[in-house]
């Protein structure tokens, strides 16, 4: 037998090998890329110190030092304003300076030459943020559990659907910031943004101490509105207006995040 002969005799199934081009189903690029973002959230250090320590170390302080007065007990009113403040980190802060610096050093560049959309980088992204807020929520209110926090299960599941909400909210507005400014541009901005919109969002739990202008002026920023929908849903009722401004500032921010994002 020849050696060509030889090589016939030896080919695998007609197909094999055969090139498929097509893109895989959305939903199957969606979870992909969810699961690549998690794992780039959950091994980047800075990421962690941000989402829990920070976060965490609120919880305690204010809880335990005698700061301001917050009511009684205090934990009541720490634990959607730490809440508050946990989001806002993951899903803005850190969620623009990532997306603002992997733009810089062209890892948006190569996902922009896979056939995943850009609805695709927007939405795994932002569910990544989810399910690391969700793992967030349930830390921050186990150590408010042992401070003695103590809602109902309406309030829980209620603050459950702001605290989604939320997310989604901060981690459009991230994505616009971080997709199209440059990276260094986005680092100030986003921890300026942060300290001011946490201090807006603080105006909400002072109460009566302050003008009721000022107090309607603040629930019109998306801290503030987090701020208001997730005090009231932890204590088992809606805020309706709270939630409508959340849902426009996320619904505008995501529309004019997949038509402005940028790879490069």
């Amino acid at each position: 037998m020849t050696r060509s002969e030889r090589l016939a005799d030896n080919r695998f199934e007609v197909g094999t090998f055969t090139p498929d081009p097509r893109p895989s189903a959305p939903l199957s690029m969606l979870a992909a890329q969810t699961r690549l973002e998690l794992t780039l959230l959950l091994r980047n250090g800075e990421q962690l110190l941000l989402t829990m320590f920070i976060p965490v170390t609120l919880l305690i302080g204010l809880c335990l030092l005698p700061v301001g007065d917050l009511g009684d007990p205090r934990v009541n009113t720490v634990v959607p304003a730490v809440m508050m403040v946990a989001i806002m980190s993951t899903a803005f802060t850190g969620q623009a300076i990532a997306v603002g610096f992997d733009r810089r050093y062209g890892a948006l560049k190569r996902l922009g030459a896979t056939p995943l959309p850009r609805w695709g980088i927007i939405a795994g992204k932002s569910a990544a943020v989810v399910i690391v807020v969700a793992l967030q929520s349930i830390l921050l209110g186990a150590i408010g559990f042992a401070l003695g926090w103590r809602p109902d299960a309406a309030g829980l599941m209620l603050g459950a659907v702001v605290i989604a909400l939320g997310t989604a909210t901060f981690a459009a507005l991230g994505l616009l910031l971080g997709g199209t400014l440059r990276a260094e541009i986005v680092l100030a901005l986003a921890n300026v943004l942060w300290f001011v919109m946490a201090g807006i969002g603080s105006v909400v739990f002072a109460g009566d101490s302050i003008p009721g202008a000022l107090h309607t002026a603040a629930r019109i920023v998306p801290s503030g509105a987090l701020a208001e929908a997730l005090d009231h849903a932890l204590a088992g009722s809606v805020d309706v207006f709270a939630v409508v401004v959340l849902a426009l500032w996320g619904s505008i921010a995501a529309w004019l995040a997949t038509r402005l994002f940028k790879f490069t």
